[in-house]
């Protein structure tokens, strides 16, 4: 059975999709289209911006989404998924090309995620942190022995892959858990270069804004299951997805279990949709040593 999965924010980079444009009609379609919906024209910096440029969120969302659904579309027949699953903003990309959200109103969701998470990082500053090699529960009791401690608080974010669970909150805290993770014995606690603390309690009023933007939009019964990263679970129910992506911004993304899942549902192809090949990395270490399941890009 074939997976598709769709890139989180952090996978882009300057030129990203100025291919697609030049080769594909309906790429360039797609983007003029994505131009006049944001009102401003996100290809110029998509193609030709700096780094800082596309590192803000409101432009980094939005291009990351982009040019994974145009990456999708560009397949033409042979985008057949029976599965999809995006790692947290990849959730709108996976929606949108199961056709549960219409382009507009997936890239509309998007902006309007961007945006929110924006004025919360700003509100209530916040970092996270990439730990290495540190089994996931000594890394949660010591998240939660830190915030019990009253500096702050600190989650487990990202279950990215075996030996990699990225941490979220504030400053303070995230810093005192990599200086106790570190002593654990974990190989690295490294802190990311992010805005916020995103997929934690300060995300709530992100959550609040987005619920509503959510509230407006129609949902539709997608094509193929959409494994969701609040439970890892595959869902289609219009009413379900919406509950679930609410929730996503403080919940934790539990992508090794729905990679999992995925495979224990019969999922043997992995292709990534999207900048970059952060997924097919991941999904490489949770399926080690299952010769079944192949992962690769669109552009490979």
């Amino acid at each position: 059975m074939k997976a598709f999965v769709f890139p989180g924010q952090g996978a882009q980079f300057v030129g990203m999709g100025k291919d697609l444009y030049e080769k594909h009609p309906i790429a360039k379609q797609f983007f003029e289209k994505a131009n006049e919906i944001l009102g401003f024209r996100i290809t110029d910096i998509m193609f030709a911006g700096t780094d800082e440029e596309l590192k803000q969120t409101k432009v980094t969302q939005p291009a990351v989404f982009l040019h994974s659904v145009v990456s999708a579309l560009c397949l033409g027949s042979e985008f057949q998924p029976d599965m999809v699953a995006g790692h947290s903003l990849g959730e709108l990309s996976a929606l949108t090309v199961a056709r549960c959200l219409s382009f507009e109103d997936g890239l509309k969701l998007v902006a309007a995620r961007a945006r929110a998470m924006q004025k919360a990082c700003e509100a209530a500053p916040g970092t996270m942190a990439a730990i290495i090699a540190l089994p996931d529960e000594k890394v949660e009791e010591i998240c939660a022995e830190v915030t019990a401690e009253g500096n702050g608080v600190v989650i487990p974010a990202n279950y990215n892959c075996p030996g990699q669970l990225v941490i979220s909150g504030n400053i303070d805290a995230v810093n005192a858990a990599c200086v106790k993770l570190k002593e654990a014995g974990a190989k690295r606690a490294l802190v990311l270069p992010v805005s916020g603390a995103f997929h934690s309690p300060l995300m709530q009023p992100a959550q609040e804004e987005l619920e509503a933007a959510i509230a407006v939009t129609e949902f539709h019964k997608p094509i193929c299951p959409v494994y969701q990263n609040v439970d890892g679970l595959p869902h289609t129910e219009p009413e379900e997805i919406k509950a679930l992506l609410i929730c996503q911004l403080t919940a934790s993304v539990l992508w090794t279990k729905e990679v999992r899942n995925m495979v224990a549902d019969g999922g043997t192809s992995f292709t990534e949709c999207g900048p970059g090949k952060t997924l097919q990395g991941m999904i490489a270490k949770i399926c080690k040593g299952n010769e079944a399941v192949s992962v690769h890009g669109v552009n490979d």
